[in-house]
């Protein structure tokens, strides 16, 4: 299980850097068809990184795992919520479905007791 809970932190966290950083001109394509402005990508940018480094000291403190994992997935929720609010193809909705799915893993294995 650990080995799991390892291989998935490190695709979310690997995914939401490469995506924000080296594919970010896809990002500022989508923020304008979702009609959403500069500020609200930047901050959105700004803590899915955040987010993304906090599930990587997660391998070391396991107690950061759960609220980076419930907070990401909910980042996805939206990215979700604004591919079907344009219609995109399903293959536009793909890689936030299965992070999303990646990230409620993540929060059952680590919930608190």
């Amino acid at each position: 299980m650990e080995t799991l809970q390892l291989v998935l932190q490190s695709a979310v966290a690997i995914s939401v850097v490469y995506v924000w950083v080296f594919r970010y001109h896809n990002v500022l394509k989508e923020f304008e068809q979702f009609g959403l402005g500069d500020t609200t990508r930047n901050l959105v940018g700004a803590t899915k990184i955040s987010l993304a480094t906090l599930l990587v000291v997660g391998i070391w403190y396991e107690s950061l795992i759960f609220i980076p994992a419930i907070l990401m997935g909910l980042f996805m929720v939206s990215a979700q919520y604004f591919h079907f609010k344009m219609k995109n193809p399903f293959i536009q909705k793909l890689p936030s479905l299965v992070l999303l799915i990646f990230c409620l893993a993540l929060a059952y294995f680590n919930c608190p007791s």
